[in-house]
């Protein structure tokens, strides 16, 4: 509970070569059945490395259940206030009804109304960047600014809040740190959560938490709202800043590539789908717990046996797309699994598409000779973290 542990020592699935899941995780691959492994906190686990795998895995809420996982018990914190409105944590028809109040606002049509607004925080950045000139912090400056300020518009989070918010939703998916600062984390980013769930209740604004009080506030309870509202907030930027920063890397690292999404705009789609397929930046599905005995690829697991999904391996089998390892902007989009697939496909997804199509082209445009500064070998990955990055990503041009 106490002790701090080194990324290095994680769970192997979790851990990277630069952008790469391991080869010994890849190799599974080509081995029959399931590997026995043990996840971040020792829990014993089956071990889904296969595309064709994942997505049965994924797809099958009824055999497998998120719901049934037991709450980690952090301190400082009530397991039951820590599950409510958590999308992540239930299963249908209890993930239906909360889901259901929320598509609305994620659909498309409704995400391209906020491009003109998504256009506006890309390019003040741009400008304050070229402002500054170089050298920059890509993280720091843009990355992870961007994604910040369109999800606090979008929840009504007040934007001075961001440095505070940013530093929690960060420990709460670092992995390495010890389980009583995560629960203290955690229970202080949901006290926070409160104060705006009630400011909402109090006087619904434009923004989601208004619209979610005033259309369904009688549908959800307090403890719902706050962990919806919390989910969002850590997912709406986590993700995408570091697909900005890992993805920006990848494309510098391959000049034609970056060439591609910065002149041709028919490019930018199929580049982002194939960058989240390249990097699938969330290692691996939130667990799942078998519901009866059953079987995946010829392993027989049994109920109450966990199954954790690595989303990173599953997204470079050479069943979904020839020639894996190799970044190909070019290539058809593959239905990859980096926002997950089935019931707990990832809600933000269009916003998260709709951020990276217009970030990339801008950055690549705006500053055509964007250069690292820093040796390839010695760039700065977030390592230990739920979700994969980037630290810092000092650029020149």
């Amino acid at each position: 509970m106490t002790a701090s542990v080194d990324a290095r020592d994680l769970p192997l699935h979790l851990q990277r070569d630069q952008f790469s899941p391991l080869a010994e995780v890849r190799a599974l691959q080509d081995e029959p059945g399931l590997e026995r492994v043990t996840d971040s906190l020792g829990h014993p686990a089956w071990l889904v490395t296969r595309y064709a795998d994942a997505r049965e895995v994924l797809g099958d809420a009824t055999r497998f259940s998120t719901e049934r996982l037991p709450v980690m018990r952090l301190p400082g914190t009530d397991p039951a206030q820590m599950r409510a409105g958590n999308l992540l944590m239930t299963d249908p028809p209890e993930h239906t009804r909360l889901r259901r109040l929320l598509t609305g606002e994620f659909t498309v049509k409704r995400i391209r109304r906020l491009e003109p607004r998504i256009t506006e925080i890309v390019t003040e950045r741009l400008d304050a960047m070229a402002q500054a000139g170089p050298p920059s912090d890509l993280v720091a400056d843009f990355a992870l600014p961007v994604p910040s300020l369109v999800i606090c518009e979008l929840l009504g989070v007040p934007y001075a809040d961001r440095e505070d918010f940013q530093s929690r939703a960060s420990m709460q998916i670092d992995l390495t740190l010890p389980l009583e600062e995560r629960g203290r984390v955690a229970a202080e980013s949901r006290a926070y959560m409160g104060t705006l769930v009630d400011r909402a209740f109090a006087e619904p604004g434009d923004d989601m938490l208004g619209m979610l009080v005033r259309e369904h506030g009688a549908d959800l309870t307090r403890d719902e709202l706050i962990g919806i509202a919390s989910l969002l907030l850590i997912a709406g930027h986590e993700t995408t800043a570091n697909m900005l920063a890992l993805g920006t890397l990848a494309l510098l690292r391959r000049p034609e590539q970056a060439a591609m999404v910065r002149e041709d705009p028919d490019a930018v789609a199929p580049a982002v789908e194939e960058l989240m397929r390249y990097l699938s930046i969330v290692h691996a599905s939130v667990p799942r717990v078998a519901v009866e005995d059953t079987e995946v690829a010829g392993q027989a697991i049994a109920a109450g046996d966990m199954v954790l999904v690595a989303l990173a391996a599953a997204d470079r089998d050479r069943a979904l797309v020839e020639d894996p390892d190799r970044l190909d902007v070019g290539r058809a989009a593959a239905p990859h699994v980096a926002f997950g697939h089935g019931v707990h496909h990832c809600l933000g997804a269009p916003l998260a598409r709709m951020e990276m199509a217009v970030a990339f082209p801008a950055l690549l445009r705006r500053f055509p000779t964007l250069a690292t500064t820093t040796d390839p070998s010695r760039a700065d990955f977030r390592e230990g973290t739920f979700i994969y990055g980037m630290r810092s990503l000092p650029l020149t041009w």
